[in-house]
């Protein structure tokens, strides 16, 4: 599958807005949570096919948040 088959959808990732509110790096959060650097860099550009409920459960644990403040539905996302 292609970057451009992924494009599309209509899910915003609020990850670096999350990590500055928070003082952390890319890398610290990726050791926190125990997936790869280069897996968290996919989803925090959007680019991720899915998401575990394991790593989403693991993301808001060490960001102290909700689901929904991590990832937004913007339909308008879709058509560009």
């Amino acid at each position: 599958m292609s970057p451009a088959d992924v494009e599309g959808h209509a899910i915003a990732v609020h990850l670096d807005r999350l990590l500055a509110e928070r003082g952390m790096t890319l890398t610290e959060l990726a050791e926190r949570v125990g997936v790869t650097l280069v897996n968290l860099s996919i989803l925090k550009n959007g680019r991720a096919r899915a998401v575990r409920f394991s790593t989403l459960t693991k993301l808001c644990e060490v960001l102290g948040c909700q689901p929904g403040d991590l990832l937004a539905y913007e339909p308008d996302r879709a058509r560009d």
